[in-house]
């Protein structure tokens, strides 16, 4: 298991989505239901370990970058994670994102973690903005077939 970031700040958010983990996973990795709930961004890796990750922005740009820490398909995935366009965000240096997937019945509780060990962080204050809304979005999307509008642009400016 990979270490937790012990210092700093940490922004945890649970959400449960009446899905299946695999489903669940397929959406969160895919390009194809990323670009759906999460203003158009898709992700590129090849899901392994040490493998390289990028949040891929939809003009081509590279939103966030890190590495695949752990990968557990479909119970848990670990990132360091680092913004690449925001500068301030970006000389924070690395964080840790991790998603728990748990099937619980008929859903699955996903539990999403962010930590970084700058106090204060910029990226944890913008993160605990962005996870509830993307997350929110990927629910709808999974147990209606939409998204929520809100979440399905990039904004303009960024």
């Amino acid at each position: 298991m990979a270490e937790p970031i012990t210092k700093g700040e940490r922004f945890v958010y649970v959400i449960c989505i009446r899905t299946t983990a695999e489903k669940l996973w397929d959406a969160l990795t895919k390009p194809e239901f990323t670009r759906r709930y999460w203003a158009e961004t898709w992700q590129d890796s090849a899901w392994e370990k040490g493998s390289s990750w990028k949040l891929m922005i939809p003009d081509g740009r590279v939103g966030d970058s890190g590495e695949v820490v752990e990968i557990d398909r479909p119970r848990r995935l670990v990132l360091n994670w680092q913004n690449q366009f925001i500068p301030e965000m970006k000389a924070e240096g690395v964080s840790r994102c991790s998603f728990e997937l748990e099937q619980q019945g008929d859903m699955v509780k996903l539990t999403v973690a962010h930590s970084i060990e700058v106090p204060g962080s910029k990226l944890l204050g913008a993160v605990s903005t962005g996870w509830p809304s993307i997350l929110s979005s990927l629910k709808s999307m999974l147990e209606t077939g939409e998204p929520l509008e809100a979440t399905t642009k990039w904004p303009k400016g960024m």
